[in-house]
């Protein structure tokens, strides 16, 4: 009787660090929505203003004028839900990461607490993903909405499901490889030489089938996760204009979220640690 009551104390000491991590875990997350729905204003304008206008000049104001197609909101709904997934899974990982490992060293505070420095990472991709999530829900009513002809949507929900987040994972994943490499300075940089052109050679705006005629650029932009997200969700909404196959949208998801990862992961500790 002895023996099994010291074998359950072990066991119960075994396990109190993964509950205190948990609990840990928990409280960032809590730290970090609460800061979320101090600034939950500015989150949303600056979520929604660039699809916003996208979706009225082109779905909405050219058609109007009769300069527009009234089938390129179709085109235009998972290009920019994609992009606007994309877009804040890295802001919102990599430029608070910037800020506090340079300038108000909030990072120091941070992996101070009792989870491993990894675990902090983990809870910024985390809460990072969420935040992807949710800026998928605020451009989609945008998106189908506004356009002078109401996009024509065959959803298919299993795709959706499933692309929604593993695009929310890479973006998020890869937020934080951004941040742990660029600093303050370079941040602007990195949004206009790197993420911009990622965005317009996406397949946001138009599926990525009809590059065939410039194959080398079809080929080229295959190193893009973006063409993943927008192709799964292409896939997802409007699959009566074609899209990349399945297992490519998938594999290359899966590897996307895998590498940013694990090189944001031992980038972050890296740098704590040094």
């Amino acid at each position: 009787m002895t023996a099994e009551v010291a074998t359950l104390g072990q066991l119960v000491r075994r396990r109190q660090p993964w509950l205190e991590w948990a609990q840990t875990f928990f409280a960032l997350m809590e730290r970090d929505a609460r800061v979320l729905r101090r600034d939950f204003v500015p989150f949303l304008l600056r979520t929604a203003m660039q699809p916003l206008m996208f979706v009225f000049v082109f779905a909405y104001l050219l058609p109007k004028i009769g300069e527009g197609s009234r089938t390129f909101g179709d085109i235009l709904v998972p290009g920019l839900i994609a992009s606007a997934l994309f877009f804040q899974g890295i802001q919102a990982v990599a430029l608070p990461l910037v800020q506090e490992f340079s300038q108000t060293k909030e990072i120091e505070d941070r992996v101070m607490a009792p989870l491993p420095v990894a675990g902090v990472a983990v809870e910024k991709i985390f809460f990072a993903f969420l935040q992807a999530l949710l800026s998928a829900l605020v451009v989609f009513p945008l998106a189908y909405t506004i356009p002078l002809s109401r996009p024509h949507l065959h959803i298919d929900l299993l795709v959706l499901l499933t692309v929604l987040p593993l695009a929310a994972l890479v973006s998020a994943s890869l937020g934080l490889l951004i941040g742990t490499v660029a600093g303050p300075r370079q941040i602007p940089l990195v949004f206009s030489v790197i993420v911009l052109p990622v965005v317009f050679l996406g397949a946001t705006y138009y599926p990525w089938a009809q590059l065939s005629s410039l194959r080398w650029l079809q080929v080229l932009i295959l190193v893009n996760p973006l063409v993943y997200m927008s192709e799964g969700l292409r896939g997802a909404l409007t699959p009566q204009y074609g899209h990349m196959q399945y297992l490519a949208v998938y594999g290359g998801l899966t590897v996307g979220a895998a590498v940013c990862t694990y090189l944001g992961i031992q980038r972050f500790v890296s740098r704590v640690l040094s």
